[in-house]
């Protein structure tokens, strides 16, 4: 269900802290956007630009249209905007937008690799391996437009925009979050896996099979 507007600022502060007690970003870097319910119809609030984390609170958060045009809050938008418009413009099943730095998922993106399913973990969260986008600079839709062409027909939640960092999407911003999450956490694990030799990969009929178990069935019924 899609959440207030008021719910979605309380929501973001606790959801960006998550990003700095997973160290999923350092400074004022990355942000985490939610759809909510406006007057008019569907909007987004998302983190002020350059905002301190330790300082972030309900009253900050910025709500922008879908085409990412201001229309409550006194700050500037993050510089990400734009790329978050897209995607929920685009995809309309997607609640919640995360963008982060994290230090070993960016580092496959400096490369230009997809991190290679090799893991159950993957398998579970991303029923397959997590993407390469291509280059795009920041400031429009460009890194948006990336988002989406390159998770169509893809079950990732997460995409690795080329020599920039991760862009995960969820139904929610919490389950977006949790994708950026664990997306460092595959990252770092399989990189250290190359350190030591080849990599096993998993067969595609398993990861189908841990996907939707996953998906499915793990959990508690009724909690998402």
């Amino acid at each position: 269900m899609t959440p207030t507007i008021e719910q979605a600022r309380h929501d973001l502060v606790a959801l960006h802290r998550e990003l700095v007690r997973y160290g999923l970003v350092v400074w004022t870097a990355g942000n985490v956007s939610s759809r909510a319910r406006g007057r008019a119809g569907d909007v987004l609030v998302i983190k002020p630009s350059g905002a301190s984390y330790d300082e972030l609170n309900a009253d900050a958060m910025i709500v922008c249209d879908l085409d990412g045009n201001v229309v409550e809050g006194e700050l500037a938008p993050s510089s990400d905007t734009a790329a978050h418009a897209y995607v929920y413009r685009t995809m309309p099943h997607v609640g919640g937008v995360v963008h982060t730095h994290s230090t070993y998922a960016s580092a496959w993106a400096a490369r230009g690799e997809s991190i290679p399913c090799v893991l159950t973990a993957m398998a579970d969260e991303f029923g397959g391996p997590v993407p390469v986008g291509p280059f795009a600079l920041i400031g429009d839709d460009s890194i948006g437009r990336g988002i989406v062409e390159t998770l169509d027909g893809q079950r990732s939640p997460a995409v690795l925009m080329k020599n920039h960092g991760v862009f995960a999407i969820g139904r929610d911003a919490r389950a977006a979050v949790k994708a950026a999450v664990m997306c460092e956490d595959v990252a770092r694990t399989v990189h250290a896996a190359r350190q030591l030799g080849e990599l096993v990969p998993i067969a595609s009929a398993d990861i189908d099979r841990l996907y939707q178990r996953y998906q499915n069935v793990y959990g508690q019924k009724g909690t998402p």
